[in-house]
């Protein structure tokens, strides 16, 4: 759904990596974490969604985080930037995600990547904001 979105917008996937950030009321699709501002601070939260394109599981989570993370509550997640990863763009990330997806992780304070427990397809939005919420807590 991403890179469909992205092309809509006129833009050309060159890469596997596509951030999904929040700006206003509509999400904006980038093509890179470092592609916003370089004098910008880094997000404080971030998760990355590892996932191939035409997989019904992987769009199905990406559309059920951006409902989550327009929720409102006291856990808002306004400020987690999401990083979809395209694992057919790198072999690596193939490799280790190919029977797995969709795979969501959270970066950690030191950079490293912590997988996140498996989210069922069945949850409703405001219980993946729930879990989400929870898991982005541990490492506050």
């Amino acid at each position: 759904m991403a890179m469909v979105a992205a092309m809509a917008m006129g833009m050309r996937p060159t890469s596997g990596v596509v951030l999904l950030t929040r700006y206003k009321p509509k999400w904006v699709f980038t093509r890179s974490a470092l592609s916003s501002s370089s004098s910008s601070k880094p997000p404080r939260r971030k998760l990355i969604l590892y996932s191939k394109p035409e997989c019904c599981l992987c769009d199905g989570l990406k559309e059920k985080l951006q409902a989550a993370f327009l929720l409102s509550s006291h856990d808002s997640l306004h400020d987690v930037h999401l990083e979809i990863r395209d694992i057919t763009t790198n072999p690596c990330w193939e490799k280790e995600y190919q029977y797995e997806i969709p795979v969501l992780a959270k970066v950690l304070s030191d950079g490293t990547e912590e997988t996140l427990p498996r989210l069922s397809p069945r949850l409703g939005v405001e219980l993946v904001h729930k879990k989400i919420a929870e898991a982005l807590k541990e490492t506050d």
